[in-house]
Formats: structure tokens, sequence, C-alpha cells
């Protein structure tokens, strides 16, 4: 039986670009079954928000690949760009509807591979950020604490 999964994505920078990290906690039955954090030394927010969501496919579909998956996410750039944007850039040869190439295609290009290598039901939704909700504090906490640690790398 396949399980329902929820996942709560973050990413963070400090300096924008600066110093960057991104957080993922997976919850299954109100439990935290995995938490995941990274880090890269000169990005950008909207990169470690993209990072975010690519790194918790990657762990999903090592394990959980036929799941149910809710990924919750309180960025509009990833979400409007995964559930809409992305089919006209790639109609477009990755450029925008103003003839600019897409930012963070290389991002891009990754998530949407991961997303049709999945053989469960990815569900996208937004949640409120720094809104009180546990487990997307707890996504920013991750990312946040990577950025700060690695701030002076």
């Amino acid at each position: 039986m396949n399980k329902e999964i929820q996942i709560y994505t973050d990413g963070s920078s400090l300096g924008n670009p600066g110093p960057g990290g991104w957080g993922t906690v997976i919850v299954e039955n109100t439990k935290i079954i995995h938490e995941l954090g990274g880090h890269d030394k000169d990005t950008t927010n909207n990169r470690m928000e993209l990072q975010a969501a690519i790194e918790a496919l990657k762990h999903m579909h090592k394990i959980h690949k036929e799941d149910i998956v809710t990924i919750h996410a309180d960025s509009a750039y990833v979400l409007n760009g995964i559930t809409s944007w992305i089919f006209g850039w790639e109609k477009n040869g990755w450029r925008t509807a103003n003839k600019k190439p897409v930012l963070n295609q290389d991002l891009w290009q990754e998530l949407i591979g991961l997303v049709r290598e999945f053989r469960g039901k990815i569900i996208w939704q937004k949640v409120k950020g720094h809104s009180g909700h546990i487990y997307n504090d707890k996504a920013d906490e991750i990312a946040t604490t990577y950025a700060a640690k690695h701030r002076s790398s």
C-alpha cells in the first residue's frame, strides 16, 4: 500500500547572492522521518529553494518512489515554476516569454527530470513561510543554519 508523505522545503541565502542553505523535512503520519540539509558558499535564495525540492525528490526516489508525496513550499518561484512556467520554458527552448534565458535552468531541468521519473504522485502545495507551522519552520531552521554555518567558509 502506498504511503502519503508530506515534505516541507525551504531555502536561505545570506546576501542573495551569498552563502546559502537548504532544508527539507519529510513527514509520515505526523512524525518526522528524515531531515535533510546542505549548503552552497555563493548562491541565491531561489537556487536554494529549488535545491531543497531537488534533494527531497532524490531522497524520495531512493526509498519512497511509489508513495504519494505532497511537497509544501513557501516559495512562489518554485511552486509557479514547477506547476506552470516550466512547460512554456521547455516549449520555448528554455527561454522566458521575453525571450531571455531562464534563470537557474540547470536546477529546473534537474527538478523536472526527477518529477518525471517519480513513480508516485506528486502534489505541490503552498505553505505560508514564517507562520508558526512546525514542519515549515523546521525546514527554515535547517536552511538558515547551513547558510550561517558557511558564511565565513
